[in-house]
């Protein structure tokens, strides 16, 4: 997406926990002719956030685009063998990591002329599966923070959806996918039948983002290889 934005002609603001593959991709970005600036840190961390936040409104006076896509699912297990402790490391950084950037950049996006916010939710915040409450728990949560938002900073001129893809091939679903019994029960409930690449994504974050939505708020963009058809 970070690529994706760059080459649409955004100067993009990319952050992970991890200062070598942000580098990375920052190399990348400069060397197709774009621009881009690294900011390490965890939205886990309400302190960075705002930092973060900050550095952005002194460079440049305002956030035309804010993308939630920091994301983790570290368990799979029963409910009833999930800890609290778990359950709200997940929480910590999929929903109030987006509540924190949300809340912290309110102000440059509203300075903004049309901005958008995405929140990049999942299909388990709309479908039940066993073994996934956490996960489940916290997208559903950001598909609720996505319309109430929507409805708050309709005012200000600020748009409010989120993505919701299905099953993509990124690191958090190597295991799985290397996984014969795993991968094959999960495509046995994906219509299209494969996992879909980042690239298929970016098309979406890209709409959101641009005035071909400005009439779109509130609502989610399933890009989900139609499980929500099953």
């Amino acid at each position: 997406m970070a690529l994706g934005f760059a080459g649409s002609g955004a100067e993009v603001v990319v952050s992970a926990r991890s200062p070598e593959p942000l580098e990375e991709l920052v190399g990348a970005i400069e060397e197709h002719g774009g621009r881009a600036v690294a900011l390490p840190g965890s939205v886990s961390d309400p302190e960075f956030t705002a930092a973060a936040v900050a550095r952005i409104g002194e460079r440049f006076g305002r956030l035309d685009v804010l993308v939630n896509n920091a994301g983790i699912s570290p368990y799979f297990k029963p409910a009833d063998e999930l800890a609290t402790e778990e359950l709200r490391e997940v929480l910590d950084t999929n929903t109030l990591g987006a509540f924190d950037c949300c809340r912290a950049a309110a102000d440059l996006l509203a300075a903004a002329p049309a901005a958008s916010v995405i929140n990049v939710s999942s299909v388990h915040g709309h479908y039940a599966s066993p073994n996934l409450l956490a996960y489940a728990a916290s997208k559903g949560a950001i598909e609720m923070l996505t319309r109430t938002l929507a409805l708050e900073w309709a005012p200000r001129g600020v748009r409010v959806n989120s993505l919701a893809p299905g099953y993509i091939e990124t690191e958090m679903t190597a295991g799985l996918r290397r996984s014969t019994r795993l991968s094959e029960a999960i495509l046995a409930q994906v219509p299209l039948g494969r996992f879909a690449t980042t690239a298929e994504i970016v098309a979406g974050a890209l709409f959101l983002a641009a005035p071909a939505s400005s009439y779109v708020t509130g609502t989610t963009l399933f890009l989900d290889g139609g499980w929500g058809a099953r």
